[in-house]
């Protein structure tokens, strides 16, 4: 998920206001981006451990509201790319939060597959990880334009693995694919942090255009945050 607007500015060349706005939006960015994680996790938590989670799946498997919750986040995302200039700021929050939340639901089913303690841990080492990624995209002098337009590419080609391995259901190519979803989002989170940096530097904080671009850029960074745990959770996770 890219934004609609980049701007790519050198460090040296931005004036202290400019640093001032770009660490404000970086600060409204990470801020919306917690709130979602923190709506995300308590949904999954409190599906994943209580009878709702049998309104996701039943004794035959997953049910028709299952389903739904499954691919609603991707019209979720659809839905704040295609209607960025459109919608209002408000809006677009609700939106956010409102994928957030149904995103949440749809992870309650590690639940299902894994302790409690191990995704717990899993959790934390994914904190530990984006956390010090995010620092360095954001202190780091070297443009990462290059290295993110390699791991878009690279996601592709994961996505078409993934896709092939559903049929396949090979472990091994599983486990390699997991490890290969790892580097990619760990790179993509420094990436991304860069741009959302110098996204800020450019435009006018406090402005409803601002609010939005903080919206999309808390997105990536999610969805970041959420793929790296799932792929952790592969490769280390206990299953039950």
């Amino acid at each position: 998920m890219d934004n609609k607007i980049n701007f790519f500015q050198d460090d040296t060349v931005l004036d202290a206001t400019s640093l001032s706005t770009s660490r404000s939006f970086v600060a409204n960015v990470f801020s919306y981006m917690s709130l979602a994680l923190i709506i995300s996790g308590t949904l999954a938590w409190w599906f994943g451990t209580t009878d709702l989670i049998h309104y996701l799946v039943g004794e035959t498997g997953m049910t028709t509201l299952g389903w739904v919750v499954t691919f609603a986040p991707l019209a979720f995302i659809l839905a704040l790319n295609f209607g960025f200039n459109r919608m209002s700021m408000p809006v677009m929050v609700a939106v956010f939060l409102a994928f957030s939340a149904v995103m949440g639901i749809s992870l309650s089913y590690i639940f299902i597959v894994y302790s409690l303690g191990v995704i717990t841990k899993v959790f934390f080492i994914t904190s530990g990880l984006f956390a010090t990624m995010a620092v360095i995209g954001y202190t780091t002098k070297t443009d990462l334009t290059k290295m993110g337009s390699i791991l878009r590419m690279a996601l592709i080609g994961l996505v078409i693995a993934m896709l092939v391995n559903f049929f396949m259901k090979s472990a091994r190519i599983d486990y390699i694919i997991s490890c290969i979803g790892v580097l990619i989002f760990t790179g993509l989170i420094a990436y991304d942090t860069q741009k959302i940096k110098r996204i800020g530097a450019g435009v006018e904080y406090g402005t409803a255009t601002a609010g939005k671009l903080a919206i999309m850029g808390a997105t990536s960074l999610y969805l970041d945050f959420i793929n790296l745990f799932l792929f952790l959770l592969r490769i280390f996770g206990r299953r039950d």
